[in-house]
């Protein structure tokens, strides 16, 4: 990036408004396909009181490499490739799916994933696990706003309350058995984490219970629980957002858990989960995290197959959605700059409670709380709150059975879909997979092997740009999302200024940034329907 660029950058943050309160309002400029797109984001620091836990526990960049403001006298955005790649793959997380013989019968082959921070500390989440008493595979994205609370719950969560919904009765019934003896309990998923992902460790037995109520409404329904898949997904999200709001409501003397509650409901959080049995599908979203599919056709080219809607005033279901299910006194001010109430970028997510409560029963909740500040909790009712709630967490799930052509699932928060279009994001993954093929040492060799031949094939890679920098795709989709230059190609120093930017003014040039690219199995998948 030139010194221009450099000084430009600092400069403008430099002089940025600051409105007085409770923290400060930031027009965000962001490129989304090719189009300029300007958000208001409000940005706070998250204090906590002596004795207090504090929620976000992922580890952030190295004070090193990141600047913590824009007035220091020092400024530069200098890194070297070495600090860029341990930056850039720290959060990297793969894992390969064998079966008990070390081959792979699964529909699903791998999956590589990654995330980067642009919140101090990173407001995104992301979950990985197998169903261990049900058939398939899950993976989940969450974008967590005011906070990361409710995203880091969500992410614990979900899967949880989607794997009990696909339980048959007698599992159910096990289960409850086994909890009332105090025996052991056959556990529902095995999770695939990154050693920097975190859990609520001092709340858990709170969420079992509430996850073991759930369970006993469904053994209360008089008939076999038997969900659809879509029909599991919905109720789970459903009842997941339910929990949070009564767990906040309910009384409570431990304080901490409390106050986690608290930071919880009044936080937000989009998701957007897959579950892949076999050949089927199923992607479940709420808010404008994104699932796109990458096809690669018989003649050899590649296509895209968007799984997902953006749930957002850009979405003109979504405006229809909430015209029907309010006044029509109220139809000019349900969208204002574009945001639900004049507040909030998605139309749908987990949490957020200021715009599913009535005024009253927000009033009551935290007038009884203790300092609200303290727990960085944002207070305000916007004009025209007339018939809430405004807001739901019910997901849209769409069904996709794969077929031997489909390659990829990429499931994203918006901070990389604001930096790359579907089709960009398809083409990086389809090189990148390429890439890594043709890298790969060939099973034979004609005789004899000798020095030139081998030298001539590794020049044949560099001339066609074969040497791969990042072996998860996950980073080599962030590192094009923040680093690329006005061709396409990654830009070293825009990297480094981009990795480098200050706390204070990173949130203006890039969100936070999380990925989870699925491999599917082709040959199983042509083996279904061979045999079906």
């Amino acid at each position: 990036m030139s010194r221009t660029v450099s000084s430009w950058i600092l400069s403008s943050a430099r002089s940025s408004i600051t409105l007085q309160g409770k923290g400060r309002w930031y027009s965000i400029c962001i490129p989304n396909r090719n189009k300029i797109k300007w958000k208001l984001v409000f940005s706070k620091t998250c204090p906590y009181p002596a004795g207090s836990c504090s929620l976000d526990r992922t580890v952030s960049f190295p004070k090193a490499f990141r600047h913590t403001s824009t007035e220091e006298e020092h400024f530069s955005f200098q890194l070297s490739p070495a600090q860029i790649n341990d930056i850039l793959r720290a959060g990297e997380l793969s894992h390969r799916t064998l079966d008990l013989n070390g081959k792979n019968a699964n529909s699903v082959l791998r999956f590589e994933s990654n995330q980067l921070a642009s919140n101090s500390p990173i407001e995104d989440r992301r979950s990985a696990a197998t169903c261990l008493q049900t058939a398939g595979m899950m993976f989940g994205v969450f974008d967590g706003h005011a906070g990361a609370a409710c995203a880091q719950a969500v992410s614990e969560r979900l899967l949880h309350y989607i794997a009990v919904s696909l339980l048959p009765r007698q599992s159910l019934e096990e289960i409850e058995l086994a909890v009332e003896a105090m025996k052991p309990v056959r556990p529902i998923l095995q999770w695939h984490r990154h050693p920097n992902d975190v859990e609520y460790q001092e709340i858990a037995s709170q969420y079992f219970e509430n996850l073991r109520v759930y369970w006993q409404h469904l053994l209360d329904l008089d008939t076999e629980p038997g969900f659809s898949l879509e029909e599991a997904m919905i109720c789970a999200f459903k009842r997941l957002d339910s929990d949070i709001s009564l767990e906040v409501q309910a009384p409570q003397e431990n304080e901490l858990m409390r106050n986690i509650a608290l930071q919880v409901a009044f936080s937000g959080a989009t998701a957007c989960v897959a579950h892949v049995d076999g050949v089927h599908l199923h992607v479940a979203n709420t808010g404008d995290c994104r699932a796109v599919l990458g096809v690669r056709e018989e003649d050899g080219t590649w296509s895209t197959l968007p799984l997902t809607r953006d749930h957002n005033a850009y979405d003109e279901f979504e405006i229809r959605r909430l015209k029907r299910e309010h006044p029509r006194s109220e139809e000019k001010t349900l969208f204002v700059n574009d945001r639900l109430l004049g507040i909030l970028m998605p139309s749908r997510a987990f949490g957020d409670v200021q715009l599913k409560w009535s005024k009253e029963l927000q009033h009551s909740i935290l007038e009884n709380s203790c300092d609200v500040e303290a727990l960085n909790i944002y207070q305000y009712v916007p004009p025209n709150y007339h018939t809430p709630p405004y807001l739901t967490a019910e997901p849209e799930v769409t069904y996709h059975k794969l077929r031997g052509k489909d390659k990829f699932l990429v499931i994203a928060s918006d901070g990389l879909w604001e930096m790359l279009s579907n089709e960009k994001v398809v083409k990086l993954v389809a090189g990148h997979l390429t890439e890594l093929n043709m890298q790969k040492p060939p099973l034979t060799f004609k005789k004899p092997v000798n020095l030139g031949y081998m030298h001539n094939l590794l020049l044949q890679r560099k001339s066609k740009g074969l040497a791969s920098l990042d072996q998860n795709i996950a980073t080599h989709l962030i590192r094009h999302a923040i680093g690329s230059n006005e061709y396409g190609e990654v830009d070293p120093e825009k990297l480094a200024a981009m990795l480098t930017l200050p706390e204070d003014l990173a949130r203006m040039y890039r969100d936070d940034i999380t990925v989870t690219v699925v491999y599917f199995n082709s040959e199983t998948i042509e083996d279904y329907y061979r045999t079906h």
